[in-house]
């Protein structure tokens, strides 16, 4: 056993000799970038993320397939048999949609919660989804959400953050549309500050002055990730492309680029989804890149 004891503040006139001396004291290490704990200053080692007994991280690439939304009962049965059949052992959907548009489809709210539970369980499928607001806290308790996501227009709500964070569970945290990497190490600091540290990064792509896709999936700052922080990271071509032809590519180079897997949109009838229908992939083409991507992880000595 180990107790890690951190000082934060001005340390400039600190005498580590002094503090060497002392007895029980086996190492001081200065840790000069802003966020502390996820830094590998602080933590050498990977860390593995145990999501419901599927882990996340290290030798391990996980897919966390479904859909953008929750929409009906049949839809999500539809797309957790894809999800499983296609060898992804997590799924993704929403149940609350933060949308730019106060027209678009918000989701279907707590009742889509129980739908996606009642889907993803009979294939033991753990499940992801959004949390917008800790009056929700309750209903993901209740419907045994596996892994809390804050989206990207939440990664620097550091209320809802700290409170999502304090059950324990797992985190998912996105990284937002303009977000600086220093930023986004900092919101996840939030979390492990209130002492959970299974926390999963997310690159889902920048915004920029491009606009021949969504976003920009910014391999150079994943890559960057993996070097400073010891927190998986995963990265979402979905979001990154905004069209369903580029999902593959993106995800093959994110995984070449050393990320420990990736989150993608699957439907099964995306000409008719409610939200990014353009960027979904069907069945189909799911298996088909689960396939390829089977074979990435060979070439890169994961399981």
């Amino acid at each position: 056993a180990r107790t890690i004891i951190g000082a934060v503040g001005d340390v400039s006139k600190i005498d580590t000799k002094l503090i060497d001396a002392l007895p029980g004291v086996e190492q001081i290490i200065r840790i000069l970038k802003p966020y502390k704990i996820v830094s590998r200053e602080s933590h050498e080692q990977n860390t593995i993320i145990d999501i419901s007994g599927v882990p996340l991280g290290g030798s391990t690439v996980q897919v966390i397939g479904g859909p953008c939304s929750v929409e009906t009962q049949e839809q999500m049965d539809l797309s957790a048999k894809a999800v499983a059949d296609a060898g992804c052992k997590l799924m993704r959907g929403g149940a609350f949609k933060p949308r730019t548009s106060p027209y678009s489809f918000q989701g279907v709210g707590v009742e889509g919660l129980s739908m996606f539970r009642n889907a993803a369980s009979k294939y033991n499928l753990p499940i992801v989804t959004e949390l917008m607001d800790v009056r929700m806290l309750d209903a993901f308790l209740e419907n045994d959400v596996d892994v809390i996501q804050i989206g990207t227009r939440n990664m620097q709500n550091f209320d809802l953050i700290k409170k999502a964070a304090q059950l324990g569970r797992p985190i998912l945290l996105k990284r937002g549309m303009s977000a600086t990497v220093e930023e986004f190490l900092l919101a996840a600091e939030y979390c492990l500050n209130e002492g959970n540290d299974q926390v999963v990064l997310c690159e889902r792509g920048i915004r920029t002055f491009e606009q021949s896709t969504r976003n920009i999936l910014d391999l150079n700052s994943l890559a960057l990730i993996k070097e400073t922080s010891h927190l998986p990271i995963i990265a979402d071509p979905s979001h990154a492309a905004g069209r369903y032809d580029l999902v593959t590519p993106l995800a093959i180079g994110a995984l070449a680029t050393g990320a420990d897997g990736i989150i993608v949109e699957v439907h099964n009838k995306p000409d008719e989804a409610l939200s990014d229908g353009k960027q979904s992939l069907t069945p189909e083409s799911f298996a088909d890149m689960m396939k390829q991507l089977k074979d990435m992880h060979i070439l890169n000595g994961k399981a």
